[in-house]
Formats: C-alpha cells, structure tokens, sequence
C-alpha cells in the first residue's frame, strides 16, 4: 500500500501549528515527542507499524504484565516483539510486587529487548482496582516507592529510560499525582505521563488538562507528558499551549487513524499540512492493517478477528451503509475483505468534521472497587500485603 499522502485543506496561515522541541528520555533524543499510548488489544506490532509510516514518535507495545513476562508466557512474549526496523523498542510493563517488577526489567535489559520501559500505574479496571492495583496502587506511597526504586534501579544498569504512566488519583478526594510524580523523579525515572482523570471517572467526561499544568508546574526538572482527549493535531496543540508539557501521548484519538502521527509531526515541525483521506485511501488502509495482523499472529482468521474491531473507527462519518458495515463486521477472511472493501463508493472524498472528533470508549463515571479499609492509610497493611499478590495478573494485554 501507498502511505497516504497529506493534503492541506487550509492555508498556513489558519492551521494553527507549534514548533516543540525534541523530548529527551534519558540518552535518547525523540525529535517528534509524540508517544503510542499502550492499548489494549490495539497497539501490536501491525497497528503500531501503520502509525509509524506516518509520522515520528515513540510507539509502545500492549501492556504486558511483569509475571507473566517473567514466566516467559508465549502471548505475552509476542507482545512485546518488535520489527527489525523498529529502531526505538518501547514496552510497558503492569506489576504490583517489587520483587517481581525488577525481575521483569531485568529480564528486558539483560536480553536487549527494549530501549524504553513505561510502567502501568493508570488502569481503572475493577478486576485490577479492587485487589489493589493500576490506578489504585499509588494511594500506597510505601508500595508505590518500592516498585519505582526497583524498576528504576534495574533499568540504570542499562541505561534504558524508565517513565510511568498514571492518573490524577482515585477520585476527586484521594489525588496522588503529584506526590507520586516526585517519588518517580527522585529515583530516577525519565519521565512522567499523566492522563487526566480519575479512576473513577474511567473515560467519562472531559480530561482535566489544568491538572497536568499543575504537575507540570510542580516538577520542573523532569519531562512531563500530557493525555487525554487528544483527538486531533490541533487538540495536541491546544494542550501543549495550555499546560506546557513536553510531549504528548496519545490513545483513543488514533484508533482508526493511524494518519494522526503525520498531522501531529507535521504540526509540531510548524507545517499546516494534514492528511484527509478518502474512502479508497481509508479501504486500502484497513486491508494493510488486516495483512500485517494476519502476518503478526500468524493466522488468517485471527487476524481477520481482529480487524473488524477497528471498522466502525475506521469508517467513523464516512457515508458508508450499515449493511457493508456489518459484512466488514463479521469478515472472514483476506480475499471477503478486499471483495467487501471494493464494494464501497472508492471516490468519495474526506467527509470533513463527520469523520473527527471523540472516537473509542467513553461511557460514565464508575466507582472505583477497592480492597476493604485501602483508603484508612497511605501505608500498607499485612492484610493488603497478602491481597496485593491477587493483583498480580499472569496474563498481558489487559
């Protein structure tokens, strides 16, 4: 497939643009600071190789989890696989034992794996919360400091940066962002990603940039990554303007979209150019990513499994009838996907604001599930000690 080329839609003089300068993670230099937020079942190895035809960046694997990395689980060893020409290997890794997450970082250092390591401190799953971890954990200030000093520690010995991603806290009353932040600069990590919400607001509502301001204003001496509700290059810039951060991480808004990593380097090198395509350019993007998950899971049918998932994202505001829609839904195969994909109306052009905005999950605020008496104290209890192991999930991706 021929990578769309971008077509400017407006003059440059009403595209807004914003020269940001390259993030620096440790020794290495990302010109476009622009980071893949891990995904799960989204960001393997044939989506992240789409975006990165696109534009420039740091593109990271699902999450994968530091048991099961550590007991070599054969899906979770895909996961982190990497193309021979992916020349910046990033991985994030979900733990809840310190024993355990330094192990796993030894592991990706001790056999070259990785030139990033992203810890998982931000998911709002009930079956994560409520034993203790993701977006639950940093409440433990002593839980949350010993997982960081061992991951950080074990990374050093490689030189590979080591970045945590995490959310404001638990809900509006239990914030632990910045506190955290400081812990996570203090032993040494590269950076930190800060998607602005809750856990208890889980992807409900609008993201809190004047938060990641605070934080940005808070710590001065490290990299500080702004997320949530970037949608568009444009959204990119207005965070970076509104909040100062040095780079931004990007989830939902790329999902159907690969092309968004062009329009974000293309923006953040000061050019108006952005790509709109049509619907053949769309068709032949989806066909790609449906040969290269074939080829990444070695198997037609999942592939195929796997790519109807992203139609309805691919397609979102293109005038493209239900019935297609629900064929490409149910897709069984290579040859039905292209005999399908032909069946659209190829000339059709960009369909303009039909096809942008929020895309991905959403829904409304959830109770974040705890474990019984987790919010009494910031220090760890023998009863949660025990619990905590529960959280320690042996399977990866999410």
């Amino acid at each position: 497939m021929t990578i769309l080329s971008p077509t400017q839609t407006s003059t440059s003089t009403d595209v807004p643009t914003l020269e940001l300068p390259p993030l620096q993670l440790g020794k290495h230099t990302i010109e476009t600071p622009v980071i893949l937020a891990p995904m799960a079942g989204i960001t393997n190895r044939a989506f992240r190789r789409l975006c990165r035809e696109y534009g420039g960046g740091v593109y990271v694997t699902e999450m994968v989890t530091a048991r099961a990395l550590v007991e070599r689980n054969t899906e979770s060893m895909r996961i982190i696989s990497h193309d021979a020409d992916e020349d910046f290997r990033s991985i994030q890794i979900y733990g809840v034992d310190p024993i355990t997450v330094r192990a796993a970082v030894r592991m990706v250092i001790d056999e070259n794996r990785a030139d990033h390591i992203d810890l998982n401190f931000g998911c709002p799953v009930p079956k994560v919360t409520r034993k203790g971890g993701g977006a639950a954990l940093p409440w433990k200030t002593d839980l949350f400091t010993s997982i960081i000093e061992a991951a950080t520690s074990e990374a050093a010995k490689g030189e590979v940066p080591l970045t945590i991603k995490m959310r404001k806290g638990i809900d509006d009353d239990h914030l632990t962002y910045i506190e955290s932040a400081k812990i996570a600069r203090d032993h040494g990590a590269a950076a930190v990603t800060l998607h602005g919400r809750t856990s208890r607001q889980y992807y409900a509502g609008k993201a809190d940039w004047e938060a990641i301001a605070t934080l940005r204003e808070a710590i001065p001496d490290m990299p500080i990554l702004g997320n949530g509700d970037i949608f568009s290059a444009e959204d990119a810039i207005e965070m970076v303007e509104q909040t100062g951060v040095d780079g931004v991480v990007i989830g939902r808004g790329c999902q159907g979209r690969p092309w968004l990593f062009g329009d974000l380097q293309a923006a953040f090198e000061g050019r108006a150019d952005r790509f709109r395509p049509g619907v053949r350019e769309v068709a032949d993007t989806v066909y790609r990513h449906g040969e290269l998950l074939a080829e990444f899971f070695e198997d037609e049918g999942k592939g195929m499994r796997d790519i109807r998932k992203h139609i309805a994202w691919y397609f979102k505001g293109y005038p493209v009838g239900g019935d297609i829609r629900s064929q490409l839904a149910q897709v069984p195969s290579l040859e039905r996907l292209r005999e399908l994909l032909n069946e659209l109306d190829l000339d059709l052009g960009y369909p303009g604001t039909a096809a942008e905005g929020t895309r991905g999950r959403a829904g409304t605020p959830k109770k974040t599930h705890l474990p019984d008496g987790w919010l009494s104290t910031r220090e760890m209890s023998d009863e949660h000690r025990v619990m905590i192991k529960a959280a320690e999930l042996d399977i990866s991706g999410g």
